[in-house]
């Protein structure tokens, strides 16, 4: 079997590390950036950050911050009429996974004007040509959108979302600076912090799992897990351990997939408008619960890298209950709601959510074989 690690051209990690855009714009001989962000980026100076630095250097830019939370056709539409408007010839993405999502729709329709159609870029769309440069700076440490192939697509005539997955979207630069980080509020740093512990367990269980992912999965664990608490608190340890777990999974689950808490969490986010991070987190423990009977002996090494003591004297079933234990006990400490009516799930939506979860891109990566009336099941179980 080959087995492919598909990862961008240069990252920088550590504090100050936004320095390194304007050493990477001259080098690369870059004109103009499409500046992608949210309002509120720009609202509270974040944005700011970056965009001084040009100002500095005399480097021109113009931002475009029409981005939903979970970013929509009509955002990377727009966005794309705004960059082609706009003459510039690479783009910086600065937020989360939403800037950086729309970031590469966009990057990828104005070099492939063929999939001018948003949803026809849905799976793995053959586009020909790599998308706008990218140099993407997180604000979150969740999704890792800097370090991966994927980026996720809400269609709201059809309550829906649509992952899709694309070696052309990567960006060529990653800032990974935890600084940009400082001013996420808590209630944002938990829950994206819970969708990075939720892309390393269900990379380090999927289907197409090896022993490199496994590797760098585990140790994204073990950092989420030492680190997630700290960072809530607005740490300089906690963010910077985030900063770097969330990357490092990113790194490995791009290349292997996901499985049916994203899938599932996809459909919430659609039809409710739901937080993807907190979707994640309540949907993490029942889905690894489901799963356990097909994972060996990986819980017990899930349990240990969350600091469990004592694994290797449990029993299978022990160390399975402490793994998923342990899940919920951060996700607690956190402050992240614990049933899905606290965020408005309706049990006459039951039956659309899993129909649109198991045509899910990330359903198929599940370690176990599901199918409707299972995913419907597990929402059911934690109404």
């Amino acid at each position: 079997m080959v087995n492919r690690m598909v990862l961008n051209e240069t990252s920088y990690h550590g504090k100050g590390a936004i320095a390194e855009i304007v050493g990477e714009v001259k080098k690369r001989g870059f004109t103009k950036a499409f500046i992608c962000c949210d309002p509120d980026l720009v609202k509270f100076g974040v944005t700011g950050k970056v965009t001084n630095l040009l100002d500095a250097n005399g480097l021109a830019y113009e931002v475009y911050s029409n981005i939903k939370p979970n970013p929509t056709i009509e955002n990377v539409q727009t966005g794309v009429a705004a960059m082609k408007a706009s003459g510039a010839d690479y783009i910086i993405a600065i937020g989360g996974g939403s800037s950086m999502d729309t970031a590469k729709a966009v990057g990828i329709i104005v070099e492939n004007p063929d999939f001018a159609d948003v949803r026809s870029l849905e799976g793995v769309a053959p586009t020909q040509k790599s998308c706008t440069p990218i140099i993407a700076v997180p604000t979150t440490a969740g999704t890792a959108a800097e370090v991966t192939i994927n980026y996720v697509i809400t269609d709201v005539e059809k309550k829906r979302k649509f992952v899709c997955v694309d070696t052309h979207d990567i960006p060529v630069v990653a800032v990974v600076d935890p600084d940009m980080m400082s001013s996420m509020p808590r209630g944002l740093t938990a829950a994206t912090g819970m969708d990075a512990l939720t892309h390393a367990i269900e990379g380090y269980t999927t289907k197409a799992a090896w022993e490199m992912t496994d590797m760098l999965n585990l140790k994204a664990i073990e950092l989420i897990s030492k680190h997630l608490r700290g960072a809530v608190e607005n740490t300089p340890q906690g963010r910077e351990g985030m900063a770097l777990g969330q990357y490092i999974t990113g790194m490995a689950f791009s290349n292997v997939g996901l499985g049916i808490v994203h899938s599932m969490a996809h459909s919430l986010g659609a039809l409710y408008d739901t937080p993807h991070g907190v979707a994640n987190a309540i949907l993490l423990p029942v889905v690894m619960a489901y799963n356990a009977e097909t994972t060996g002996e990986k819980y017990r090494e899930i349990a240990r890298a969350m600091g469990v003591a004592g694994v290797d004297a449990m029993s299978q079933n022990e160390y399975r209950t402490a793994a998923v234990e342990a899940v919920k006990q951060l996700s607690r400490d956190v402050k992240i709601p614990e049933n899905l009516t606290a965020v408005g799930v309706k049990e006459a939506d039951l039956s659309f959510l899993a129909e649109s979860a198991y045509q899910d891109a990330c359903r198929p990566g599940n370690p176990k074989d599901t199918c409707v009336e299972d995913i419907i099941a597990l929402y059911r179980s934690i109404l």
